[in-house]
């Protein structure tokens, strides 16, 4: 199934269910509360009166409740560590890290985002994140698989200077990455990939892709993660429960940031630049970079 938070000119955001080109409202206060009652549910309680997609505007698909994102591409850690005169460090190989970001500073699909006054380094992050559907602790990356309640496209947004800076510290990142994350459109199912599936907890063979301006300058698959997304939320859920609306994000998919294709260099993203974000099967993520 695919999901979306939608809202037309007569109506406030609210969640739907879509199907062929349309958008069927769902009698539920926000998608956290659809992740909650279960696709079942909203499929038999679905709008028979749908909307035309032309005619709605389509929002981040949640609030996150809380918001971890993951490092699982090697190619990207690989990279981002020789672009730092360095190796992988053998402690990336013993199991998946992440990290915690801001579930409220959260951008939706073709919304502008506010290019930071403190950094002259604004990168993209080609990503997928899943949606964790029921609640769990202490998980097997088997069972972690079957708590994930859909996949949508992830943009971690980065200033690169002041990360560089935070890193050093050994802390962080933080304003290095706070200040924006971008998901959408839609929240799709995992029964949406079943003929796509690796034989991985979690992973399926979904091409990804993002255009600045236009021009394509990222492709990866989700299928070449290094640690399975059901690896992933094992390690999450060690002592520490999850719930349903919590998100957590892939990590940089190899050559999905201007980090890696401009070997830290730049030039970075500008004011007015149009990134786009392609995942087959769940759509395309595009925002515009705008001032303060």
């Amino acid at each position: 199934m695919r999901f979306a938070t939608f809202s037309t000119p007569s109506s406030a955001p609210r969640p739907g269910l879509v199907k062929n080109g349309r958008v069927h409202p769902l009698p539920f206060p926000d998608m956290r509360a659809v992740i909650e009652a279960g696709t079942e549910e909203a499929e038999r309680s679905a709008s028979p009166a749908p909307i035309p997609i032309a005619q709605v505007t389509f929002h981040a698909p949640l609030r996150p409740a809380t918001l971890r994102d993951a490092y699982a591409f090697e190619q990207h850690v690989r990279t981002a560590n020789q672009n730092r005169g360095r190796e992988v460090p053998a402690e990336w190989y013993k199991f998946p890290v992440f990290y915690y970001t801001n579930p409220n500073s959260i951008f939706g699909p073709n919304d502008a985002i506010p290019h930071p006054p403190y950094t002259s380094a604004l990168d993209y992050e080609l990503e997928i994140a899943v949606v964790i559907g029921k609640a769990g602790m202490n998980l097997t990356p088997e069972t972690a698989a079957e708590h994930i309640f859909g996949y949508t496209i992830f943009n971690d947004w980065s200033a690169r200077d002041v990360q560089r800076e935070e890193m050093k510290v050994g802390l962080g990142p933080a304003k290095g990455k706070d200040f924006a994350s971008s998901l959408g459109p839609y929240l799709v199912t995992p029964d949406e990939f079943s003929d796509r599936a690796t034989g991985r907890p979690g992973v399926y063979d979904l091409p990804m892709l993002a255009r600045v301006n236009g021009v394509e300058l990222s492709r990866g698959n989700l299928k070449d993660i290094f640690w399975s997304f059901g690896e992933i939320i094992a390690r999450a859920s060690q002592s520490s429960m999850l719930y349903p609306g919590d998100v957590i994000g892939s990590g940089t998919v190899g050559s999905g940031c201007l980090l890696e294709l401009t070997k830290t260099k730049g030039p970075w993203l500008k004011i007015g630049d149009v990134i786009e974000l392609e995942v087959e099967g769940i759509g395309i993520l595009r925002n515009v970079i705008a001032g303060e």
